[in-house]
């Protein structure tokens, strides 16, 4: 029977479902600042007044249509136990529009001379393009989202996101674990034992290893208090309104064709990302409509880039979690409203001073390992070699990025010695191809997918289907959106023109005749399209 009761905007377990929402969100965001003002160079007046007003009303918009649809919904089917769906940054597109676009977009603009503060300013224009492109593919994907599940085998989408995870994401905190074993390797445990254990803790896991985790910090010193460092984070304090930044979007469109390899693969990966998380809402006993809130997470990113955030938002993973806690309607609203709070008054810097990334590292990675083993998880078992061959392309590109910054910390990378095709050889005599890293680097989230898409079809014996990816792939080589580079001072940039990746082109265009003849031989391997 249904239960008549009417549904509410809070209940008392909302507030268990909030405190893990939130601080999932307030990680992405201590992670936002610590990349945009560490890695990039980024002034603190670019971050508060621009990024994080713009990342505020992204919260706040899509939390509060959530909590309202989920409201509405119980409304009509006379219920109250319905479980807002979660949402907020999308730490992929995160990582992948700082090391993809907005790094790359700096340190070309550094190497044509540009000053600083250009430099600066062009990464920045090109993140809120990349995050424009984010959400328009989200809010249109709903009339193709359908066609392109069927055609693209979820091994390509999620072995292409888990090269991402596992590199961009979860290596790097790794690393950072281990140069802080004391106070990394605890909190660690405890996200381990909270959301694989299946372990119950008095408070929530993920807030247990955030209070371990700071207090290690203090404790050992890797955190200590310092007068000056603590000024400059009241600084911030105080209201940051957002404002749109149309007039930047627009001087930077040219961007959008050179940064279509990295904004498509991930505006395609939020749009079926969203719809396999919805499809997870309804298996916990929460149905909810696929257009709408397709629509709502791209409508949500839009308003991010025009108002100056580079960063996408989408529906989360872990709806059954927050159901099985309880957490109703009010869980989601509150969560945006606090962490919109946080980021319009610039109290997220205080926050930051006393909770040190390290504290919340352990999240990050967990959801790089569960984004990781879920390509293997979730496809089938006859698949696993084509998540294999769509994680190799992230690991060249992540490869690349560690070799270039390598040679940058050994002086190179100057006006007075730039890179060049000269590295190529010497690298080539250590057996390293360095030019082969170089090229899979390039529109590397396209490579990924057409390679394991191509491997899969290969293994179900769908022969044609597989030449097809290969000649997608040679089209891609061809204009220059994959493995086409070009040597600039401190790093490789991707090349696009007629012909510019004419070698892999021709190379992709013969594996397809292969692919070709092998269908012409076994022409009943080829069942039709997958359902």
């Amino acid at each position: 029977m249904l239960n008549r009761d009417r549904p509410r905007w809070f209940v008392g377990q909302d507030l268990d479902g909030f405190l893990g929402l939130a601080l999932d969100n307030l990680i992405q965001i201590l992670l936002i600042l610590g990349l945009c003002q560490g890695l990039l160079g980024y002034p603190p007046s670019l971050v508060y007044e621009r990024i994080l007003p713009a990342i505020a009303l992204s919260l706040i918009v899509g939390n509060v249509y959530y909590s309202w649809l989920a409201y509405r919904l119980d409304e009509q089917e006379g219920t109250s136990d319905r479980t807002a769906i979660p949402y907020g940054i999308n730490t992929v597109s995160l990582f992948a529009y700082v090391f993809l676009v907005m790094l790359p977009v700096k340190l070309a603009a550094l190497s044509q001379g540009l000053s600083e503060e250009a430099a600066i300013e062009a990464s920045w224009a090109a993140g809120l393009v990349a995050c424009l492109g984010s959400g328009l593919i989200e809010l249109f994907g709903a009339w193709v989202s359908d066609p392109l599940r069927r055609w693209l085998p979820r091994a390509a989408l999620l072995s292409t996101l888990a090269g991402i995870a596992i590199t961009f994401i979860a290596l790097g905190f790794l690393f950072r674990t281990y140069a802080h074993p004391i106070v990394g390797l605890v909190p660690f445990g405890v996200i381990l034992l909270t959301y694989f254990g299946r372990m119950k803790f008095p408070i929530p896991g993920g807030l247990l290893a955030v209070l371990l985790g700071t207090a290690l910090a203090w404790i050992t010193g890797l955190s200590r208090w310092d007068s000056t460092n603590f000024e400059l984070a009241l600084q911030p304090i105080g209201w940051h309104g957002p404002s749109f930044y149309l007039a930047a979007i627009w001087e930077s469109r040219s961007i959008l064709l050179s940064q279509l390899s990295v904004i498509l693969p991930m505006g395609l990966f939020n749009l079926v990302g969203s719809l396999q998380n919805l499809e997870s809402a309804e298996a916990a006993g929460d149905r909810y409509p696929t257009k709408p809130c397709l629509a709502a997470n791209g409508i949500g990113t839009l308003v991010a880039a025009f108002c100056g955030s580079c960063f996408p938002t989408t529906i989360y993973i872990g709806h059954p979690g927050w159901k099985a806690l309880g957490a109703k309607v009010g869980y989601s609203w509150l969560n945006g409203l606090v962490m919109g709070a946080i980021c319009l008054t610039g109290t997220i810097g205080l926050l930051s001073y006393f909770i040190p990334i390290d504290a919340g590292m352990a999240i990050v990675l967990w959801i790089g390992i569960v984004i990781s083993a879920q390509s293997f998880q979730t496809t089938p078992i006859a698949h696993a070699p084509a998540v294999v061959v769509g994680l190799m392309p992230g690991i060249a590109a992540w490869g690349a990025q560690t070799i270039k910054t390598s040679l940058r910390i050994a002086g190179l990378g100057t006006t007075e010695r730039p890179f060049s095709a000269a590295l190529i050889e010497p690298f080539q005599r250590q057996d390293l191809y360095l030019s082969g890293v170089l090229a899979l680097e390039q529109g590397q989230i396209f490579s990924a997918m057409l390679l394991a898409a191509m491997t899969v079809y290969i293994i179900d014996r769908q022969f044609g289907w597989a030449a097809l990816c290969s000649l997608i792939a040679a089209v891609l080589s061809w204009i220059g959106l994959i493995h086409s580079y070009e040597w600039i001072t401190s790093d490789t940039v991707i090349q696009l023109g007629w012909g510019a990746g004419s070698e892999w082109a021709i190379g992709y265009a013969l594996l397809s005749l292969l692919l070709f003849y092998a269908a012409w031989q076994h022409p009943r391997s080829q069942p039709a399209l997958k359902e």
